[in-house]
């Protein structure tokens, strides 16, 4: 099979593909491949769509990465989940984390809470919304954990460590924090603080002005800051 062969079968970004492809021949791969099978020819409803798994990677490469936040499962509600953490599909409500990070944003800087949930305009700037789990089934939290996903996005986040320089990490709550437990603090700024969700927000995340902090880190590394206001659709 050709490199762009491959690069088709997978569906993974070019610059992703050159350090991850190795890992789609591993054997916690070829079972979770197997698994997902298994579950579409059952009949189940995986989220989000097939096309849509890798779009954290896809929308956001390698070489153009600015700032990680790392979330947990897909959301597993019809029409959520669209491959970013914490961001849903035009016309979907937006969920109760995603109104908390909005409350944040204006309190820090100013900015209006959205109308909508998607959050593609970050993604397209260079900020990786990485879920550590990449699928899951409808109406089911989840019921992907522990299939192999979690040992796939760990090498993203290694790559991420060993690869870059000057990446600005941004870990909500317990789960992202142990994920993200090895990243050098020498080489990256890590912001870590309370998850988004109503029942912690109110215990550390709303005040903790990680936008503004971005954005000074990356002006003070000579990089362009986040335009964070997304624009109407």
């Amino acid at each position: 099979m050709t490199e762009s062969e491959r690069q088709k079968d997978i569906q993974l970004e070019a610059s992703w593909l050159a350090e991850l492809e190795d890992e789609f021949e591993q054997e916690y791969m070829q079972k979770l491949k197997s698994f997902l099978r298994q579950e579409k020819a059952a009949g189940k409803q995986i989220y989000p769509p097939g096309n849509q798994i890798f779009n954290a990677l896809n929308i956001t490469p390698l070489n153009r990465l600015k700032v990680v936040i790392l979330g947990q499962d897909p959301y597993h509600g019809p029409g959520q989940a669209h491959g970013l953490c914490f961001s849903v599909q035009p016309g979907v409500d937006i969920p109760p984390s995603l109104i908390n990070i909005y409350k944040e944003l204006q309190s820090d800087l100013d900015i209006a809470p959205a109308s909508h949930g998607c959050l593609s305009a970050w993604a397209e700037q260079g900020v990786l919304l990485l879920n550590a789990v990449l699928t899951v089934e409808r109406s089911r939290a989840a019921s992907h954990q522990g299939k192999g996903w979690e040992q796939f996005t760990d090498k993203v986040v290694h790559v991420l460590n060993d690869k870059c320089e000057g990446l600005v990490f941004l870990l909500w709550g317990s789960y992202a924090q142990k994920k993200g437990h090895f990243i050098d603090r020498q080489r990256h700024l890590v912001l870590q603080s309370p998850h988004p969700s109503p029942l912690s927000a109110h215990r550390g995340f709303l005040g903790n002005r990680h936008f503004s902090q971005v954005n000074t880190y990356l002006q003070e590394h000579g990089k362009v800051p986040v335009n964070w206001k997304l624009p109407d659709i």
